[in-house]
């Protein structure tokens, strides 16, 4: 792909990864709202689950594009979907900065290999693997043993502490303690409560990555096969008649619906049947409700709701263990039980 003549200077692209509810679209928006008046950003959301909602989460504006890819991790399976969609959107959007959130559960090797290969050779300039942490999580020997928590860690450049907020002083410790001790060292380790990582970190000067040195060891060297996007297409779902959307890899499962714009729910019935789901799955929802539209984000077991200017459709994605998922027959009909009717909303 060679670069415009117009703007010959490299695109900054930063990787914002981690493992999932670390906090990721939280600190992407914070960047946003730090974002230089005279730039143009592109972001590119990777969704493990299929349905993609977390796209929902960003105010629309004319100076941030944001692109949506659920339904797979970019790092592998869909890395040829993203070259693709790379070149059309550098090509109609012609960013100032491309920012990177891989899938949560995506081994970021791949990803690197492809942003900083052939087809992108003097178009991208990656900058800082920004991989974010929660310290709760080290207390999980399941993710202490999760080979892409670890690697997701290993490989970046830098590392932000989320949810330190709600970490306890020995927890956030033993999180500077756990990276540490990973060679080789990470230019910065900050802490971004609430997502407020300090824009300076990412957004000054260009530095050599540490990554691109030789810690990222991928054996995807095969060229990406020539594909159309129309296996992506988005599906319309007709009034009453949500689409059902699953999926399983890495040892996870999602499960997710999108109902019809006009569709419309109540915001407390919802928020109760929610909230009664299992606290150890993974909670993403946008919704349109007798109360407006609102988003409802659970992670490690809490819960937010906030108001959003998502208005294309109604949205809910639930992502676990694979096996730990509840019956999506059941659930649906549930959720169908939660719908208002137009006798209900007169």
């Amino acid at each position: 792909m060679q670069h415009s003549d117009d703007n010959k200077q490299p695109i900054p692209v930063h990787v914002i990864t981690g493992f999932l509810g670390s906090g990721k679209s939280s600190l992407i928006r914070h960047l946003v709202a730090h974002k230089p008046a005279g730039e143009r950003w592109a972001i590119v959301i990777n969704e493990f689950g299929q349905v993609g909602i977390d796209q929902a989460m960003f105010e629309s504006r004319d100076d941030v594009v944001v692109k949506g890819l659920p339904g797979g991790c970019l790092c592998c399976q869909l890395a040829f979907v993203l070259q693709a969609a790379l070149v059309n959107l550098i090509r109609r959007e012609r960013p100032d900065r491309l920012i990177v959130e891989p899938s949560g559960l995506g081994h970021p090797a791949g990803l690197l290999d492809m942003l900083r290969g052939e087809a992108f050779e003097s178009v991208l300039d990656v900058r800082e693997i920004v991989t974010l942490l929660d310290p709760r999580r080290l207390d999980d020997p399941r993710a202490r043993e999760h080979e892409t928590f670890r690697d997701q860690l290993l490989m970046a450049d830098a590392v932000a502490l989320t949810m330190t907020d709600l970490s306890t002083a020995a927890q956030r410790c033993e999180a500077y303690r756990y990276v540490d001790a990973m060679w080789p060292p990470k230019r910065w380790v900050d802490e971004a409560p609430h997502g407020r990582l300090s824009p300076s970190l990412l957004l000054g000067a260009p530095a050599t990555s540490l990554s691109q040195a030789g810690t990222a060891v991928s054996t995807h060297h095969q060229p990406p096969p020539t594909v159309t996007l129309d296996e992506y297409a988005y599906r319309e779902p007709a009034p009453g008649r949500p689409c059902l959307e699953t999926g399983e890899s890495l040892g996870h499962a999602s499960l997710g619906w999108r109902w019809h714009v006009a569709d419309t729910f109540s915001l407390d019935a919802l928020t109760q049947l929610l909230d009664g789901l299992d606290r150890d799955l993974r909670v993403k929802a946008v919704w349109h409700t007798d109360a407006g539209w609102w988003l409802f984000n659970r992670s490690n077991g809490r819960s937010e709701l906030s108001p959003t200017a998502w208005r294309r459709d109604s949205r809910l994605e639930l992502i676990g263990e694979a096996g730990t998922l509840p019956d999506p027959q059941a659930l649906e009909a549930r959720l169908a039980a939660c719908q208002l009717t137009a006798e209900t909303q007169a």
